[in-house]
């Protein structure tokens, strides 16, 4: 289990490319499945959770050959057979249970474990199976497997997400495109990653109205064609890059391959804090300010401030000059990074779905430990910005979602080792 020695108080300079998004490639992998020819996938990013999808597909009969070092995974799902995704593997990550919606949605049949993913947090699928049972489908609950049946063809019918979920909208879709004579989505997520799905489908022959809208209105085609897709660049790892060059006096960092568009609001409210942020198509300037000013965010739902990225906000907030708040709306209990930055000198604490933040103060290289995905790289963020050394345990969480993470901190300035933990 690897562990990063983490050298504070270097600034970081030049230039970092975005890599492809996980959160895209996943419904979109998922969404091959529902082809009648190969699918290609370029830009999809080199992260354990598309090696452990990619096997999860392999189990049910696809081929997949996964060019990592081209970013490039082809995808032949003729050969499909085996319609059950087994605990072993969905357990590892919760973006597996797209296979119910993809094998029920093509074959009429899904055997798919209830997933396992981040540690912390209810994150239910009863939006996923009620959403199903809605449009027609049969789900029944049988020893920590979801079983679903469908007819060729299925009424459909219409459903309401509530509260609007990217993963019960993906898992509708998959299920609905082939299947559902029409079926309306109310309340369904506007997430880039969702409207890249919809973008996707559609261009194999999928009738989905309403993209980018929080009303998507699927009518039943009788197949999809594969090709070739284009997978979008990450957001989220985009808007930690940002925050990480926003941290320390004397940033300055360049990100290339970006898309700005997709980061709503959030430019503007790291602007807010001091920190010049330009934007130049598809490459973004980031340079820290001398003294960082405290903002408080609350997230929410897309256009909103993502989950994704309030860990990563709150470290930084412990540099800005003055009391503050982050508020999670979307998961009230996404706070186990606390107890840690706290350990590096943080004077911040929560109360249910709110942090407090009083900065600025100065941090010294401690011993932390990793939770889950955002939590880990906040404590990498702040390790950076600390005095004399800090190691950060179970790194295993940042290769789920960030690509050469080290290797692209340590080439415009971070002082970050890699080594075996005993």
């Amino acid at each position: 289990m690897d562990k990063f020695i983490i050298k504070g108080g270097h600034p970081l300079r030049g230039t970092i490319k975005i890599s492809g998004s996980k959160n895209a490639a996943l419904p979109i992998i998922a969404g091959s499945l529902l082809a009648d020819e190969p699918v290609t996938i370029h830009n999809i990013p080199r992260l354990q959770d598309i090696y452990t999808f990619n096997n999860v597909l392999r189990v049910v009969g696809a081929k997949v050959h996964f060019d990592d070092q081209n970013n490039v995974v082809h995808i032949d799902p003729t050969q499909v057979s085996y319609l059950e995704a087994p605990y072993d593997l969905v357990r590892k990550m919760r973006a597996s249970f797209y296979m119910l919606g993809a094998l029920v949605g093509k074959h009429g049949y899904a055997k798919v474990s209830l997933p396992g993913g981040c540690a912390w947090g209810p994150r239910p699928v009863d939006l996923h199976l009620k959403g199903m049972e809605a449009m027609g489908i049969t789900i029944s609950l049988d020893k920590g497997y979801v079983i679903a049946k469908a007819k060729e063809t299925i009424k459909g019918g219409e459903f309401t997400l509530n509260p609007s979920s990217v993963g019960a909208t993906v898992n509708l879709l998959l299920a609905s495109v082939l299947r559902a004579e029409e079926f309306t989505i109310h309340n369904a997520a506007q997430e880039p990653d969702v409207v890249q799905l919809c973008n996707f489908l559609a261009e194999r022959g999928a009738n989905i109205d309403g993209i980018g809208t929080s009303t998507l209105t699927i009518r039943k085609t009788n197949s999809l064609s594969g090709g070739e897709v284009y997978n979008d660049p990450d957001r989220i790892e985009l808007g930690t890059y940002m925050i990480a060059g926003a941290m320390y006096p004397g940033n300055d960092l360049t990100l290339t391959g970006c898309n700005a568009a997709h980061l709503g609001n959030f430019p503007e409210q790291l602007r807010e804090t001091g920190t010049e942020v330009n934007i130049d198509g598809s490459i973004i300037t980031v340079k820290a300010p001398e003294v960082l000013q405290p903002v408080s965010i609350s997230t929410a739902i897309y256009p909103g401030f993502p989950t994704d990225l309030q860990a990563q906000w709150a470290s930084m907030l412990t540099q800005a000059s003055g009391e503050s708040t982050v508020t999670d709306t979307v998961y009230f209990d996404r706070f186990s990074y606390v107890p840690e930055l706290v350990r590096l000198g943080a004077d911040m604490h929560n109360e249910q779905n709110t942090v407090k933040i009083i900065g600025k103060t100065p941090l010294t290289g401690a011993s932390v430990m990793s939770t889950d995905l955002r939590a880990s790289v906040s404590l990498v963020l702040a390790a950076m910005v600390s005095k004399n050394t800090s190691e950060v345990l179970r790194v295993y969480h940042l290769d789920r979602g960030y690509e050469s993470l080290e290797t692209k901190l340590n080439a415009v300035g971070a002082k970050i080792s890699r080594i075996e933990a005993e």
